[in-house]
């Protein structure tokens, strides 16, 4: 065994006292701690979901609770995507079991009502996800590698959240992201088609209403498609809609990226004028899927 003199200076040393013992942890230089094995991974994303507890507790934000069968009036937005993913190199029984994630999850959100001033938090709404709960086994990503996770899968679901607020005046308060090049785009491109991140708790995502009415969240699954719509009392004097530039796919390294430049136009419903403009995402996104499938007209 190495003494301390004898200990390479690549080496990290770690000291933590558990139950009146002392443990010595070696890793390589500029590791972190969670990627050392699943048994890290796991006491890092413990320790950070008791962190979110205490955050929680602490804040003054109010989150939106109630519910309500009667749709508001207004759409302010909508999106449908597809549940399940076909296609070379796709685990087709992931699919299946991120659409039951996501049945499950959308039966917990549809109908939530924000009160001016309110909070949606996408896991202070949902819950833990767990088997016994009906949850299974979807797509997650750990450490940069997609993998078999309970609740996989939810992230399409944060997404068309996501993208349902980007096209309204709500302001996010709390979005984090992931690639977007998970796989090969179904058809013509959409801009933020995927790419936000959730993990149950301290992964949220979160938008406030910051308007003076209130508002409403409806999500439904029918066959292999998922459903969302934003609503209003009443219309806003604006519309959005989001626009992507210089999107193309470039090697670096032994790897490809997709890069993109994601906008938020905000226009006059009176002229159809963009009176503001907002870069809501630059995009450098690791290419998860084969690269083979990447168009070659696309590449640069």
């Amino acid at each position: 065994m190495e003494t301390q003199q004898q200990m390479s200076p690549q080496v990290r040393r770690h000291r933590c006292k558990i139950e009146g013992k002392v443990f010595i942890m070696l890793w390589k230089k500029d590791v972190l701690f969670c990627d050392i094995n699943p048994t890290c991974y796991a006491i890092s994303a413990q320790k950070e979901i008791c962190k979110r507890h205490v955050k929680d507790m602490l804040s003054k934000d109010k989150i939106a609770k109630s519910h309500s069968k009667h749709k508001l009036p207004n759409v302010i937005s909508e999106q449908s995507s597809h549940l399940i993913k076909r296609g070379k190199g796709i685990d087709i029984t992931l699919q299946e079991n991120k659409a039951v994630n996501i049945r499950l999850a959308c039966a917990k959100i549809n109908g939530i009502i924000i009160h001016p001033g309110e909070t949606f938090s996408f896991w202070k709404t949902v819950g833990k996800t767990t088997k016994r709960k009906g949850y299974k086994d979807g797509r997650v990503i750990e450490g940069n590698v997609l993998k078999p996770g309970i609740g996989g899968g939810l992230c399409n679901l944060s997404n068309t959240i996501h993208r349902m607020v980007l096209h309204s005046p709500l302001k996010v308060t709390e979005f984090h992201s992931h690639s977007d090049a998970l796989a090969p785009d179904e058809g013509k491109r959409v801009p933020f088609s995927s790419g936000t991140s959730v993990s149950y708790n301290y992964i949220d995502y979160r938008f406030k209403n910051n308007s003076d009415q209130d508002i409403q969240l409806l999500l439904w699954c029918d066959d292999e498609e998922l459903h969302g719509e934003l609503r209003s009392e009443r219309p806003f004097i604006y519309r959005f809609e989001l626009s992507e530039e210089d999107h193309h796919f470039h090697k670096e390294g032994d790897k490809y990226y997709r890069i993109s430049k994601i906008y938020k136009n905000v226009i006059d419903r009176s002229d159809g004028k963009i009176v503001a403009r907002q870069l809501v995402l630059d995009n450098h996104s690791e290419v998860m899927f084969d690269y083979s499938l990447i168009p070659q007209d696309q590449i640069r």
